[in-house]
């Protein structure tokens, strides 16, 4: 996009995407800007002089780009306003807290879950226990009634095992290497999970009086 769209060299192109991209993982937000404001600060930072009038312009395309597939599927909606029958539905998620909950507010997501935790809100992240243990504690229910459904080996179904919920569930969206961390089950979709939950003797337990995360 900056090499044909706004003709930078494309080494200069290269290098300024990549100097963005480094600064936006190692700090994603800056609560002392503007929500869209921080973006631009960093592709300011990123572009050589004579290319820094277009970093609002790169901000406000790049936000676009990161955000504009961000919808639930009629699936997904379907799945949750089911499972809410039967179940308290918990959120935690990951992440710097602005944009975490710009994400849940797009999706629509508050109305679907009793309990929405944002790692950035709280002194902990997944997979310290303490951050599901909060959600148990927020929901007024037991771990060992809970069900973790995540699609992190490393965060959620580890964070599950180890605040000693009543099972993990893996939605793998990619595949993974081989790990110590195994969950209690594996689905390819999420949408299968209401066959798990009503098969499985682990999980018929959780049924009515449970939460998943």
């Amino acid at each position: 996009m900056l090499e044909q769209e706004y003709g930078l060299p494309k080494e200069m192109a290269v290098e300024s995407a990549a100097s963005f991209l480094r600064a936006f993982r190692a700090r994603p937000d800056d609560d002392s800007f503007a929500f869209e404001e921080w973006p631009a600060h960093l592709w300011r930072n990123s572009l050589p002089k004579n290319y820094r009038h277009l970093a609002k312009t790169l901000s406000t395309e790049w936000l676009k780009y990161r955000y504009q597939n961000l919808t639930l599927s009629n699936d997904v909606i379907h799945l949750l306003e089911s499972l809410r029958e039967d179940y308290l539905l918990g959120l935690i998620t990951n992440g710097p807290s602005r944009a975490q909950w710009y994400k849940i507010d797009r999706l629509g997501l508050r109305k679907y879950f009793d309990c929405v935790l944002v790692s950035g809100d709280l002194p902990w992240e997944k997979p310290d226990q303490h951050i599901f243990l909060e959600a148990c504690k927020l929901l007024n229910v037991e771990p060992r009634t809970c069900i973790m459904v995540g699609d992190r080996l490393d965060t959620d179904i580890k964070g599950g095992k180890k605040a000693e919920l009543g099972g993990t569930i893996w939605v793998p969206l990619q595949k993974e290497e081989q790990s110590s961390i195994l969950p209690d089950f594996t689905i390819d979709k999420v949408t299968e999970l209401p066959e798990v939950l009503s098969n499985s003797p682990k999980l018929k337990r959780c049924a009515r009086t449970s939460t998943v995360c």
